[in-house]
């Protein structure tokens, strides 16, 4: 397996050297190079053009999270994993497609699993993030409840399931019921979702593996605890997609 070019961007010294440290116990992959603020992380994934970024939030020059939405706007963007202290922006996070969000002090082992699902992160998953990000359809979903109006951000979610008359959407956060059919967000989202059930939709990025369960199977998706199961007249073309995937 190809070895994973990583560009490292804190504006902490003792951080970058850590992950450095960390890096060199991960076959996977090798440091290339490193930055302390957004211009200078700028400049290096020009110069070296790194298939990862593991990137900081709050630095001089700007945020984390604005470097990330200008390196998904690049013809071939950069995975990005975030490793910060902060919890709070997890799910602003994760709006950037991110593929994974660590909290300092981050062990080996949860980078090790982090840089694995981008060595699964295949060529037709980073075009559909590219062409996701370039879609003018909504990036956010309205969904109305007893506490007001919620606006949730579609890159943020995981799977949609219908139960009954409504759909139930899965996300870092927890779940938020729409008001809208599965039939209609798979029209809207389809270049995003793919269906594995008549009754669900899973977000293609965020696929990690299939399992058996019994006499059925699950897709497993990265941050929902509850596996969507999939229907026996889909399984072929979910497996067919998942062996191109991972």
């Amino acid at each position: 397996m190809t070895q994973l070019r990583v560009l490292i961007v804190d504006d902490e010294p003792l951080a970058r050297a850590r992950l450095q440290r960390q890096l060199v116990g991960i076959d996977s992959c090798t440091a290339v190079g490193e930055a302390g603020d957004i211009e200078a992380a700028l400049i290096q994934v020009e110069v070296l053009d790194p298939d990862l970024v593991l990137l900081d939030i709050e630095m001089p020059g700007g945020s984390g999270l604005q470097l990330a939405q200008q390196l998904s706007l690049r013809d071939c963007p950069p995975a990005i994993i975030f490793c910060t202290a902060h919890d709070e922006f997890a799910l602003p996070a994760f709006t950037t497609s991110a593929v994974g969000y660590l909290l300092k002090p981050v062990s080996v082992e949860q980078l090790r699993q982090a840089v694995a699902k981008v060595q699964c992160l295949s060529k037709p998953q980073q075009k559909l993030l590219q062409e996701v990000g370039e879609s003018r359809g909504r990036s956010r979903i309205k969904a109305v409840s007893r506490l007001g109006v919620e606006l949730l951000e579609v890159e943020a979610i995981r799977c949609l399931i219908a139960d009954s008359k409504y759909v139930v959407a899965h996300h870092p956060a927890g779940e938020t019921i729409l008001d809208e059919s599965l039939k209609e967000l798979e029209s809207e989202f389809g270049e995003r979702f793919v269906r594995v059930h008549r009754s669900a939709l899973v977000a293609v990025q965020f696929i990690v593996g299939l399992r058996r369960d019994g006499g059925n199977y699950r897709v497993e998706l990265d941050g929902v605890a509850q596996a969507p199961l999939v229907s026996r007249r889909m399984l072929p073309s979910v497996k067919a997609m998942i062996t191109e995937i991972c």
